[in-house]
């Protein structure tokens, strides 16, 4: 190229080369050559070229990505739905063990408290009602269910999400011996095998960390193999009958369902036990790519017997979520200062801990149990005979008092 030339001469060259380079695509660049200094062309046709060398597998993942969150929510709760996509990766693979890691390092505990004392805090009587207009039409909340239609009658935050619903709001089913406890979705159900049990589909957690041990309980079931005995024992040691089998149902209630949980069946509630731990995202998107999310986070179980044998409901809570609350249980509370992760504390309601063992909580079908703060996940294992069926699927939307499955 002839440097010593005149203006016109440079500039002609130097947009010749630089089209050259794009590959032929005149058009932006020939603007940029004809305007500017010479450190300015430079600079500002530089910056179409590396567009266009953008590898086209990047541009799939990133338009892939945005496709996925347009598709899981409407377009007003992008920005709360946009969190729960901090764990996926930009493409189908499952995201790296250290992103996993740091999401776990987030004081989430610390958070869930501060969100708590958000709740608490008493709303003037003028700001209540736009305040609950907006996460009524972000959440799609249906407030023709409370007890309480009138807005202004919530105090604060923590009493509207705990509202109470109408005694005809949730009938109970009288074909099922198994009702649901919670408002929500059916993220998972079926038979308990080889001691885990299923999160989220081909993602599972072990069913002895999730309860933690069973003291004085003694397998009724006979291994067909050594092998199946190790993994099995802890499964079979909830059994009383060889008749029978274990069963999981998973329930995951969204930030706008209905925050209380129900007894699914007449049961005796015999032991709480209350684990510390994590206050992870419960959703189905996290739940997915954390192994043992259920174990990780703090939750309270409920264990006792109904007249199958084994029942157990256990409430895990959630970011937002460490307030659990178990309405015949003052003693109980969850996320408390101090508390250490990965230990669990024991009340017991029955003298014993065998299956036969004498008093205890009784629960009727329906009764009111507990509340979240705000949404989160109920997971209920129950003992029944072999030829108990589902009558609800994975992915399902279910409501308080609908049937599950019968015999």
């Amino acid at each position: 190229m002839v440097v010593s030339g005149g203006g016109s001469s440079r500039r002609r060259h130097g947009a010749c080369r630089w089209r050259a380079a794009a590959g032929g695509n005149r058009d932006p660049l020939r603007r940029v050559g004809r305007t500017g200094e010479r450190g300015g062309r430079l600079r500002r046709a530089a910056a179409p070229l590396r567009l266009q060398l953008l590898p086209r597998v990047g541009r799939r993942h990133l338009s892939a990505a945005c496709a996925r969150l347009r598709g899981s929510a409407p377009w007003r709760r992008w920005p709360i739905a946009s969190m729960g996509y901090f764990l996926p990766s930009v493409g189908a693979q499952p995201p790296p063990a250290n992103r996993v890691a740091l999401y776990r390092s987030f004081p989430t505990r610390l958070l869930s408290r501060a969100w708590g004392r958000v709740n608490g805090v008493e709303l003037p009587t003028w700001l209540r009602k736009p305040v609950y207009s907006l996460y009524i039409w972000t959440f799609g909340v249906n407030m023709q269910e409370a007890a309480v239609e009138d807005l202004r009658h919530y105090r604060n935050l923590g009493e509207f999400f705990r509202r109470r619903l109408k005694e005809s709001a949730r009938p109970l089913c009288s074909a099922s011996c198994l009702v649901c406890p919670a408002d929500g979705r059916i993220v998972h159900l079926g038979r308990v095998l080889n001691s885990e049990v299923e999160q989220v589909k081909g993602v599972t957690y072990s069913l002895e960390n999730f309860l933690g041990p069973q003291d004085g309980r003694r397998s009724h079931v006979t291994p067909a193999s050594a092998s199946e005995s190790a993994d099995s024992s802890f499964r079979d040691g909830l059994l009383t009958s060889p008749d029978n089998d274990l069963f999981h149902v998973v329930v995951y209630l969204a930030p706008g369902d209905y925050h209380r949980f129900h007894s699914p069946a007449d049961w005796t509630v015999a032991l709480r036990r209350h684990f510390t731990g994590s206050l992870l995202s419960v959703s189905p998107g996290v739940a997915g790519r954390v192994k043992a999310l259920f174990c990780l986070n703090e939750r309270v179980a409920l264990s006792g017997r109904w007249r199958h044998g084994f029942f157990s409901l256990t409430a895990v809570g959630a970011t937002n979520v460490g307030s659990i609350r178990i309405y015949f249980d003052q003693e109980l509370q969850t996320n408390a200062p101090g508390d250490k992760k990965g230990r669990f504390r024991d009340l017991r309601y029955a003298e014993g801990a065998e299956p036969t063992a004498k008093g205890g909580v009784p629960l009727q079908r329906g009764e009111a149990v507990g509340e979240f703060n705000l949404g989160s996940t109920v997971v209920v294992l129950f003992e029944a005979p072999k030829n108990f069926a589902f009558s609800v699927k994975p992915g399902q939307t279910v409501r308080v008092g609908e049937g599950l499955g019968s015999l």
